[in-house]
């Protein structure tokens, strides 16, 4: 639930929803727009890192919510709208991966679990936002998934998060072609090594295509959290469908 002691910015500000708001990427993105005059409702399943988060901000509203459960999704939008009066973004941030494993060696409780918050989560926030989007007055509004590198080319004994990623790439599609006729746009935003607790192992040494582990550069989240902010400020009618923000020298192009 929302804490109702939040000051709660303007109606007439720009409202975003985040999810997985509470650290990472998502906690990047929240401060960014937060710092260009966004409200920002921020989305986990953690109270303690969404209050650290909205403690820095006025703009910052914490609500707690698992994106993998549907009466979770409906209540967090809900809110947001209760609230606010309209929705004009979603960052569809929250996702998990696995450890890696070999390929016969997947449970399928990891595997449902990794497919439940990256892409099923994704999907129940998209659906939301876009029926709040279609309906209200003035219609339209952007998604930004995150997509991650490993939407295109996958890491060695990563398959639950691999898949997960590629799917939700065919989502950001299908929500380009559906949204036009509604103003609704559609980016996704593809990461590779941030300064993350997801990511940050790769400074330490990851597994390349040929076996070998191997050190990656790695780079601030506070840029992500920019590209997120840039992706959201562009003008109505105008979208970014992709784009991607790695370190200068991480091993992608030509990866494998």
């Amino acid at each position: 639930m929302s804490d109702d002691t939040t000051p709660a910015p303007a109606r007439d500000s720009r409202i975003a929803v985040v999810t997985g708001g509470g650290s990472g990427i998502g906690r990047s993105a929240a401060l960014a727009l937060a710092g260009d005059g966004w409200a920002v409702v921020v989305a986990g399943r953690r109270r303690g890192p969404l209050d650290e988060v909205a403690a820095v901000s006025e703009r910052i509203v914490p609500v707690v919510a698992d994106v993998s459960v549907e009466a979770d999704v409906r209540r967090l939008f809900d809110e947001t709208v209760a609230r606010f009066g309209r929705l004009d973004l979603l960052f569809n941030n929250a996702g998990t991966g696995a450890p890696a494993t070999q390929f016969d060696e997947i449970t399928l409780d990891t595997w449902d679990e990794v497919l439940a918050v990256t892409l099923t989560g994704s999907f129940l926030c998209a659906r939301e936002a876009f029926r709040i989007m279609r309906t209200q007055t003035p219609q339209g509004g952007r998604i930004i998934n995150n997509g991650s590198i490993s939407a295109h080319a996958p890491r060695p004994l990563s398959a639950p998060y691999t898949v997960a990623k590629h799917a939700v790439a065919g989502l950001t599609k299908q929500l380009q072609l559906d949204g036009r006729a509604f103003g609704i746009a559609c980016g996704q935003l593809d990461v590779g090594n941030a300064a993350t607790t997801m990511g940050s192992g790769a400074a330490d040494g990851t597994m390349q295509a040929d076996g070998s582990i191997r050190s990656e550069p790695t780079m601030d989240v506070a840029g992500t959290g920019r590209a997120v902010a840039y992706m959201a400020g562009m003008p109505a009618g105008t979208n970014v469908p992709n784009l991607t923000v790695m370190p200068t020298a991480m091993p992608f192009v030509g990866r494998g």
